[in-house]
């Protein structure tokens, strides 16, 4: 058997695992161990199986993980994703929409904190959801822009897919945490354009919601004012040179957990809870990366990618053509594979295709978070929807669906701009190291 029909039927016995409901992580060590005892021996299998499962726990780089995901998870303890939601709530909550408007810049604001599309969206959702539906929003709209907002978890830094990807293609944390800055925030404005273009059609799915006074506004402005220091810190330490992407992480932390001591919120019970998510968080995305360098040399001794880029080389189809395809084939697994998941999985075979192209590979990690984050919302199996759905247990999943349809539109736009205008998330980080 050759070494591309191995890797083939080595991709077809992982999805086949997968769909079995075997975890992502084990899938890709067993698929990964056997292909190469196939490919090169058992010798060499054993040595890539310890070799890089220890490789991966000693990446300086990856405690960036656990002291991220520390912060957010300290972060939404201290209530600080409930300042930034009540600071936009009173800013623009009395336009058409603006709850809503509200519940994506809370989730933006709640992004540069946690770096997960799922902690945003249950963050926000249990803050924004009741607020909402007082006000008799839409089923669709309100559980749209909560689901939606999410997402901008792993687009706005600091955002744990940059993190896996830039471990897995070896490129700069730093440099991709700048290059989602503008992008993130283009994202951000096209969701905000969507809510308007809603309401404006269906003014009954986003009513005005109650006014405050400019001494209300300020009030909350000025409890917000710790979410957005750290934000300012970690993210403007990064892009000064002052930090690296790691020191920033434990400067962040710490500033967290000062505002959960000045709070009075710090307790054995809420530290324990803290500690507890932090861990089980890192230990899933540790145990992904140990299979995904496994799994890597097994697909790159197949030969596979270089076939697959004969192929498609061989089809003519220009160069944004291929990328067409690749990003639709993305968006298609997307609907039935977690977004990481897919990412460590198809990895091997993508980068070097497209970066053969000659895109640049810290662009090319933008464009794939944004596709990811589709993923995360479309049917039939979108991660953010199901965790919308588990807050909001009175609403159908179809209404969901519709919901989101506005903002996955959105997506597409940004994709296309973004490959239209590269420089968009290339200039940060060009600005940054140059």
């Amino acid at each position: 058997m050759s070494g591309e029909i191995l890797g083939i039927v080595g991709f077809g016995a992982l999805f086949v695992m997968l769909a079995a409901g075997t975890p992502v992580a084990v899938a890709l060590l067993i698929v990964g161990f056997v292909g190469t005892i196939l490919l090169s021996g058992f010798q060499a299998a054993a040595y890539t199986l310890s070799g890089q499962v220890f490789a991966t726990v000693t990446i300086y780089e990856l405690s960036i993980i656990p002291l991220f995901i520390l912060m957010g998870n300290l972060a939404s303890a201290a209530g600080l994703s409930r300042d930034l939601f009540d600071a936009a709530y009173r800013l623009i909550g009395h336009l058409r929409g603006g709850l809503a408007a509200a519940t994506i810049l809370g989730c933006a604001g709640f992004a540069a904190l946690s770096g997960s599309s799922i902690a945003s969206a249950v963050t926000m959702g249990k803050v924004a959801y009741p607020e909402m539906r007082r006000y008799n929003y839409g089923a669709r709209l309100a559980t749209g822009s909560i689901a939606a907002g999410g997402t901008l978890g792993i687009l706005i830094p600091p955002s744990t897919g940059f993190v896996i990807y830039a471990v897995l293609t070896e490129e700069s944390i730093g440099r991709l945490f700048m290059a989602g800055v503008l992008p993130g925030l283009l994202l951000t404005s096209l969701f905000l354009v969507a809510i308007a273009l809603v309401t404006l059609i269906s003014p009954e799915e986003g009513p005005r919601g109650p006014s405050f006074d400019w001494r209300q506004k300020l009030s909350a402005v000025f409890r917000a004012t710790g979410i957005v220091t750290i934000i300012l810190i970690t993210i403007g330490g990064i892009y000064t040179g002052f930090f690296t992407p790691v020191e920033a992480a434990g400067v962040g932390a710490f500033f967290a957990l000062c505002m959960l001591v000045l709070r009075g919120k710090c307790t054995l019970p809420t530290l324990w809870q803290v500690s507890a998510e932090t861990l089980r968080t890192t230990g899933m995305a540790f145990f992904i990366l140990m299979g995904a360098n496994v799994f890597a040399p097994f697909v790159a001794l197949s030969h596979l990618p270089a076939t697959i880029a004969d192929g498609m080389t061989g089809l003519a189809l220009g160069t944004y053509g291929t990328l067409a395809v690749i990003l639709l084939g993305y968006v298609i697994l997307g609907m039935f594979i977690e977004g990481l998941s897919l990412l460590v999985i198809t990895l091997p075979i993508v980068f070097p295709l497209i970066v053969g192209l000659g895109f640049d590979p810290i662009w090319l990690g933008v464009i794939m978070v944004i596709v990811l984050e589709m993923g995360l919302i479309s049917p039939p199996i979108g991660v953010n929807v199901f965790v919308v759905k588990s807050i909001v247990p009175d609403v159908k999943m179809e209404t969901i669906f519709a919901g989101i349809m506005p903002f996955w539109l959105s997506m597409v736009i940004a994709l296309a701009i973004l490959v239209a205008v590269p420089d968009i998330a290339l200039y940060l980080p060009n600005a940054m190291f140059d």
